[in-house]
């Protein structure tokens, strides 16, 4: 069956994730599923975000999957109930957990944990007070904490953790907190249907604050969700990929993130969206699923596929065909364009990174210029794929932007920044954790500094095809040492980014030699077609 896939793919994580888990009883990390933390030894605390593996053993476990060897093995219950209490033990006093930094008070790592200890708990039947009383005390603490930058899913996600332990406990206890939260929500939503992750529009996390909507919207129909759930799906719709993938480098997180089983909860009344999910499914039958699979962010593709197989809709109208169209959202600065077999995809607010697929498949897939440049003994990486305000033209049959390249975020770890890091984290910087995360969003995420070369990106539809026209100026060539033009570069911090996708097989386009003839004042030009 169809939906079987969903089901194959997660099932395929389990022995991974039971090998990040502690499994001694003995053990003082008994439940611990950071094994950085506890089997390596290479860190010195264990985030927080790891224990949310509880969810994906409790459902392999409660499930009944086509050719599961997890179901209903009472080991995996006792490893299910070993996690929740170690989060329980991990966590600091006011409930908080950490995930990158001590005394970090990581919102995220706290919400997606709390959501997969309550939902262990309900699958598990388990009856168990000092579950209860943490589960308690983790939502006291997020009803009441604001991190810093707009991040939608997290805010999505502590609403359905509030809701749920709500019901668990026949209390409205945070009443008030999860309709303020729920407000920012629904205010975070563009017009155009996205929600706002950090600097813009990520189709990824999209997907993740629709499946925890259609939750609540479950859980409690309300017009106002409905008429959010609906913007959302058809925003999200936009976003598959002729050939079944989803996302990618043109959006703001640069994730290929795809979360879909709020699209089987709103399917059952707004039909149009089992198609997204019937689209994907191609896709991963395909071969076009990304990879997920490293310790910190497998458990949450595997959750939610193992949700939309579960609440799978059976009776789905045939997918419909897509019809030519040129959409623009402005306010995302993302334009798609479908026309004689071609798809476009073109971040106007990324200097014009895109992907264009031909005939159903992948032709290219373009991150933009990219430059090792040589500044005052060190090498410097300047990019044109940062988000910025860049000038922007827009016509039925051509495209231009231009803008500044921008010095790529390239800032590692040093054993001296993380001996600041960690004296500062146990002295002061525990008392102000937001405000230590907000500089590190700064240095990692958000904001371009603009690097002294100017491009311009023209694409034309001539012959039906579209042709794509780069040229790049510089006071000087000199201190360039490399030049190309990849299909993958991202270079903000983010957790879900830089997966492996097949798409990434395509070759990088070298333009060192090219480079490297220029003269003062000479123009770089590169010509393709696709």
């Amino acid at each position: 069956m169809q939906k079987d896939q969903f089901a194959r793919e997660a099932l395929a994580q389990i022995p991974k994730i039971l090998t990040l888990l502690d499994r001694n009883p003995h053990s003082p990390t008994y439940g611990c599923f950071d094994r950085n933390f506890w089997h390596y030894k290479i860190i010195d605390f264990p985030s927080g975000m790891a224990q949310e593996f509880v969810l994906p053993l409790a459902l392999a476990y409660s499930t009944h999957l086509p050719d599961n060897p997890f179901y209903r093995q009472p080991m995996l219950k006792q490893w299910v109930e070993a996690g929740i209490l170690y989060a329980a033990k991990s966590s600091h006093p006011d409930g908080s957990c950490d995930d990158y930094f001590p005394y970090e008070r990581a919102g995220g790592a706290a919400a997606f944990s709390l959501l997969a200890g309550i939902e262990s708990y309900l699958r598990l039947g388990l009856h168990h007070p000092k579950m209860l009383e943490f589960f308690t005390l983790r939502a006291d603490w997020l009803a009441h904490h604001q991190e810093s930058g707009r991040l939608t899913n997290h805010q999505a996600l502590i609403v359905l953790c509030l809701e749920l332990l709500s019901r668990l406990l026949k209390t409205d206890r945070w009443e008030k907190a999860k309709v303020q939260r729920l407000e920012q929500v629904l205010s975070w939503q563009d017009e155009e249907g996205w929600f706002q992750e950090y600097e813009g529009c990520d189709p990824g996390y999209h997907t993740l604050t629709i499946s925890c909507l259609a939750r609540l919207y479950k859980l409690n129909p309300d017009p106002r969700l409905e008429a959010s759930l609906v913007k959302a799906v058809r925003l999200a719709d936009c976003f598959v990929h002729p050939d079944g993938s989803f996302g990618g480098e043109y959006t703001s997180r640069n994730t290929y993130n795809f979360f879909p089983h709020g699209f089987e909860l709103v399917g059952r009344w707004l039909p149009e969206a089992l198609a997204i999910n019937d689209r994907v499914l191609t896709g991963i039958a395909n071969g076009k699923a990304p990879c997920y699979a490293d310790d910190h962010i497998i458990g949450h593709h595997t959750w939610n596929y193992l949700l939309a197989w579960q609440d799978f809709v059976a009776d789905r109208p045939p997918v419909p065909h897509r019809k030519n169209e040129q959409i623009w959202l402005k306010n995302a600065r993302v334009l798609i364009d479908r026309r004689d077999g071609t798809e476009l995809y073109l971040a106007l607010n990324k200097g014009g990174v895109f992907k264009l697929f031909r005939n159903g498949k992948l032709v290219l897939s373009d991150t933009h210029f990219s430059l090792q440049v040589r500044e005052g003994g060190k090498i410097k990486n300047a990019v044109g794929h940062l988000v910025s305000d860049y000038t922007v033209e827009v016509n039925p049959d051509e495209i231009l932007i231009r803008g500044q390249l921008g010095w790529a975020k390239q800032k590692q770890m040093t054993p001296l920044n993380l001996m600041i890091l960690r004296v500062v984290m146990l002295t002061v910087g525990r008392f102000f954790p937001n405000l230590i995360r907000s500089l590190l969003q700064k240095i990692l995420i958000v904001g371009k500094a603009d690097a002294p070369f100017q491009f311009s990106r023209q694409l034309r539809w001539q012959t039906d095809r579209w042709h794509i026209t780069d040229e790049l100026k510089a006071d000087s060539w000199k201190n360039v040492i490399s030049a190309g033009i990849g299909c993958d570069q991202t270079s903000i911090y983010v957790v879900m980014s830089r997966t492996y996708q097949v798409g990434q097989l395509q070759e990088w386009l070298d333009l060192t030699e090219q480079v490297n003839a220029l003269g003062l004042g000479d123009v770089l030009r590169v010509d393709r077609s696709g």
